[in-house]
């Protein structure tokens, strides 16, 4: 198995679209390479961000491929998770195929396994495919959550490398570190609002929907926190704040992608049955996200100084 260290961010991406609905290759590869030149120390395609649940499969694997074949020195790690074993296993090799570094694996949603059966699902992808594997607990979207005994269970098979908790329960992910300190795994923040915190308790990382816009920022937080400078660290976590908050003001990743687009980085087109972000949400986000760029001029102009 290839490792990588799992330290750092990295962005949540998003999947741009024609006009057709038909997916914007070009603008998906200027996407990478701009967050590559932000510094992000990784990328992840194609996860709930991506807007996977309404991609085929090929096209699922095109992004994948479109995303390694734009990047120069980073890792992608490419979600292929499902809630049919049978489907993840599938999505994964294609993954691996398609030149992907890692996977970052969703816990089988609707149909809601006991924890006995999560352990089952996961250990099946780890020992089929030969790449380090992310286990992603988000149990507001898939109806169940991840226990910090499995997570512990999971940590000892050699290819699961991580754990990405959304779970919104500081308690619980602190839980997580505690129990699998003493195996080679990641906990990463699945939560902008509680990235720091996390780190606080013993995450290495962040797979970020805010970085997306504010990379550059979310780096630096991150690393000055690794670093163990907190002061540093508290105060761009509250400089992103109100942004952080306001991307999941809607569903993920519709406000996302609308800052996106305010910030020039493509339309903010998404494929039904997600629609644009309301008029009122539109504005407020303009706003915030133009207090966050006279902050950084302002940042920028004691610096030259």
């Amino acid at each position: 198995m290839t490792t990588f260290d799992l330290r750092g961010v990295y962005p949540a991406m998003t999947t741009p679209f024609d006009e057709d609905g038909s997916i914007d290759f070009e603008q998906l590869q200027s996407d990478t390479r701009r967050l590559e030149e932000a510094g992000v120390d990784g990328l992840v395609p194609v996860g709930s961000t991506g807007e996977s649940a309404t991609l085929t499969h090929d096209e699922h694997v095109e992004v994948v491929e479109a995303v390694v074949e734009a990047v120069e020195d980073v890792p992608v790690i490419a979600g292929s998770g499902s809630n049919s074993t049978r489907e993840a296993l599938e999505l994964s090799r294609r993954s691996a195929d398609a030149g992907a570094d890692a996977l970052l694996l969703i816990s089988p949603y609707y149909n809601k396994p006991e924890q006995s059966g999560l352990v089952e699902h996961y250990r099946t992808l780890a020992d089929e495919v030969d790449l380090p594997q992310i286990v992603y607990n988000v149990p507001g979207r898939t109806g169940s959550n991840i226990l910090p005994e499995t997570a512990a269970t999971l940590a000892e098979h050699p290819n699961i490398a991580g754990y990405k908790a959304a779970s919104g329960d500081l308690g619980q992910i602190s839980q997580v570190v505690e129990y699998t300190q003493d195996e080679d795994f990641a906990v990463l923040s699945g939560d902008d609002g509680l990235t720091l915190p996390v780190l606080s308790v013993g995450g290495i990382g962040t797979i970020s929907v805010v970085a997306n816009i504010e990379p550059a920022r979310t780096g630096a937080m991150v690393h000055s926190a690794l670093q163990g400078d907190y002061e540093r660290a508290r105060e761009i976590h509250h400089e992103l704040g109100p942004l952080n908050r306001h991307l999941f003001v809607e569903t993920n990743p519709i406000p996302v992608k609308e800052a996106m687009e305010i910030r020039g980085y493509g339309p903010a087109r998404l494929r039904p049955p997600l629609t644009r972000l309301t008029e009122e949400n539109t504005e407020e986000m303009r706003r915030i996200l133009d207090e966050l760029a006279a902050e950084q001029a302002v940042t920028d102009g004691g610096s030259a100084e």
